[in-house]
């Protein structure tokens, strides 16, 4: 289950399962929100995702570049070992910034 918050003009999408071939089209569908607002600016709560399958890093890397490409940005926080590693295996953490806390991901779109 995802769920989508606000902090100021942050999006967050808070994860509780595994962001995998299951969830990505519900995910999608709460990045879409985000995209509809105009200048997106996402970080992903990657606290409680026990994992991360192909289907959800090519979303990942696909709605990074969507918010980009509107002058926003999607960020990661808050990953397990597991996500980690697989994030750096996979080299999304070359292409995405993670942090190790929500608040410090949302923080940064201050800069």
């Amino acid at each position: 289950m995802f769920e989508l918050e606000k902090h100021g003009a942050v999006h967050v999408i808070h994860g509780d399962g595994p962001l995998n071939v299951d969830f990505v089209e519900s995910v999608g569908q709460l990045l879409e929100e985000c995209l509809d607002e105009g200048l997106p600016r996402v970080v992903v709560d990657l606290k409680r995702v026990p994992l991360i399958d192909s289907a959800g890093i090519e979303l990942i890397l696909d709605y990074r570049d969507k918010c980009q490409r509107m002058g926003g940005d999607l960020k990661l926080a808050a990953p397990n070992r597991l996500c980690e590693d697989i994030l750096f295996v996979t080299g999304v953490e070359q292409d995405v910034e993670v942090l190790p806390e929500v608040l410090r991901a949302v923080g940064s779109f201050v800069r």
